[in-house]
């Protein structure tokens, strides 16, 4: 069994996601509105890298059916209709329609990802859905990545404490250490420390500050809410859905060959 958490996506190449089934988190916000649009009726999520290309992209679609969503430095994009805030995300606003989403970490993480051949997006918010396909991952493959959107190309504590939430999902109680990089015992470490409620390290982490002196903390209690969306997004072929079901996962490609393996 191995398990790895990469606190950003810099330094990720293909030949280390070839083969794996990869989990991203940005918890604050990202992954969690990401949910949240899935599970109110959005048709797909399309991550983008930056502003420019979402802009291009949505005069390439019908843009009858496509909303713009992003943010920079936690404030929506102007021109954008919608922010980067699980709020935003009701029925009335995104149902039927293709979102084209642009964020300053996590559509970045989720790009950096895209070469893996199964990339999954988790959040408290789908805690349950996105541990069971970790687990069965492990189970299948006995190898999962789990990559942290982080926070300007750094650390940060919230997608760190996610990502050991996860992982003890994954491996269903059982204390196990052999297989896990020093990532992932960090990451379980600050599960165990902070225990079960999601609200005290999202709210003291610099993302959570941030988004609070921005006037964001309703989006802080919202991504702190476990299992909200039971919802599990797939991104594939440039597309985040919901997936129906563990019989649609994308295989994942053969490992690439090299030393050990």
């Amino acid at each position: 069994m191995r398990i790895d958490v990469a606190f950003g996506p810099h330094g990720l190449v293909a030949a280390e996601l070839t083969g794996r089934t990869v989990m991203v988190i940005d918890v604050l916000r990202a992954t969690t509105t990401i949910c949240a649009a899935l599970d109110a009726g959005a048709r797909a999520v399309i991550p983008v890298g930056s502003m420019d290309e979402a802009l291009r992209l949505v005069q390439t679609l019908d843009s009858r059916d496509v909303l713009l969503a992003g943010e920079r430095n936690c404030d929506p994009i102007p021109g954008f209709p919608l922010g980067n805030s699980p709020r935003q995300m009701t029925p009335e606003a995104v149902a039927g329609r293709t979102i084209v989403m642009t964020t300053t970490n996590g559509t970045r993480a989720l790009l950096a990802a895209a070469p893996a051949g199964a990339v999954f997006v988790a959040a408290a918010v789908n805690l349950a859905a996105a541990g069971a396909q970790a687990r069965r991952a492990l189970e299948e493959q006995a190898d999962l990545l789990v990559v942290c959107a982080g926070r300007e190309q750094a650390f940060s504590l919230d997608d760190a404490y996610t990502a050991g939430r996860l992982i003890l999902e994954a491996l269903g109680g059982r204390r196990i250490r052999k297989g896990l990089n020093d990532g992932a015992l960090m990451s379980v470490d600050l599960a165990r420390r902070y225990g079960p409620r999601f609200d005290r390290p999202l709210a003291v982490s610099a993302s959570g500050r941030q988004l609070r002196s921005q006037g964001y903390a309703e989006d802080i209690a919202y991504a702190a809410t476990v299992n909200r969306h039971p919802v599990l997004p797939v991104f594939h072929d440039r597309r985040i859905t919901v997936m129906a079901g563990p019989e649609s996962v994308p295989s994942a490609s053969p490992p690439a060959p090299g030393p050990g393996g």
